[in-house]
């Protein structure tokens, strides 16, 4: 399973592969501690998202795993406006399946970009055979939960950490 991060556009987002350079910029981004409502932690300190960055970008240490990030980028400016995560593994069947996380900053939420890059990720994962998806949401995180929604994701039974599993209707 060789999949790396590639840039993928749609109608108002340019999606970029991840980089350590890319820290200063999301500092700003993730810098509103109301992100931090439902998804616990604070915000990250230049320093720290650096080191972050330069771990996610070393990727993962399981051969069964790949972390594939993004800038989530204006298609308008170009300026950085949020994150997206997709942890591939193969499940038990042997099919890739991956995990879905989205940011999005707080000054351009409430405009379906976070809809609009989840949903060019998954596309975009669909063309490399990843056909199962999944995230993990606090169960009064409403604009995530609509997020989950818009990709074919329904809540499951099980919570980890706070958060429920949403899966898409072929793996639940």
């Amino acid at each position: 399973m060789l999949i790396s991060a590639e840039r993928i556009i749609s109608e108002r987002l340019v999606l970029d592969p991840l980089g350590v350079d890319d820290a200063e910029e999301m500092a700003a981004v993730l810098g509103d501690e109301a992100l931090y409502e439902f998804i616990g932690g604070t915000a990250p300190c230049l320093e720290g998202l650096r080191e972050h960055y330069l771990l996610l970008t070393a990727g993962s240490a399981k051969a069964d795993e790949i972390w594939l990030n993004w800038v989530v980028r204006s298609a308008v400016d170009d300026r950085a406006i949020g994150t997206l995560q997709a942890t591939v593994s193969r499940r038990l069947e042997g099919h890739p399946y991956a995990e879905l996380s989205w940011v999005i900053g707080t000054r351009w939420q409430e405009h379906g970009f976070a809809t609009e890059a989840a949903r060019s990720l998954v596309g975009w994962l669909k063309s490399k055979k990843v056909g199962d998806f999944a995230a993990h949401i606090h169960d009064c995180h409403h604009a995530s939960a609509a997020v989950a929604r818009h990709l074919g994701l329904a809540p499951t039974p099980l919570r980890r950490d706070g958060e429920v599993l949403w899966r898409n209707a072929g793996s639940l």
